[in-house]
């Protein structure tokens, strides 16, 4: 999993990063987001800052990117709403 937080001074740029983001992964906060790990998609998106936002960063601009691996996963503590996204879900009709 690639956990990908983002700040930027320009609601336009901010607002279609966050567009770009939500094809690979889900929006678990406010300028966060969650992505299913692969090498091609983190490839993707490391290529997409590159070009298209690292040269427009105004100081206070910021974009960090996690990589956390399978074990670690399992270390992740969760409160509030965010505990209940690992529980199956079972619907009866």
């Amino acid at each position: 999993m690639i956990i990908v937080s983002y700040d930027f001074s320009n609601d336009k740029r901010r607002a279609k990063f966050a567009k770009f983001l939500k094809q690979y992964g889900e929006k678990v906060q406010y300028s966060v987001y969650r992505i299913r790990n692969s090498q091609r998609v983190l490839n993707i998106i490391l290529t997409e800052i590159a070009h298209n936002y690292e040269k427009k960063f105004e100081d206070t601009d910021s974009i960090y990117i996690f990589s956390v691996c399978q074990s670690c996963l399992k270390k992740i503590k969760r409160y509030g709403s965010a505990r209940h996204e690992e529980e199956d879900v079972i619907y009866l009709s």
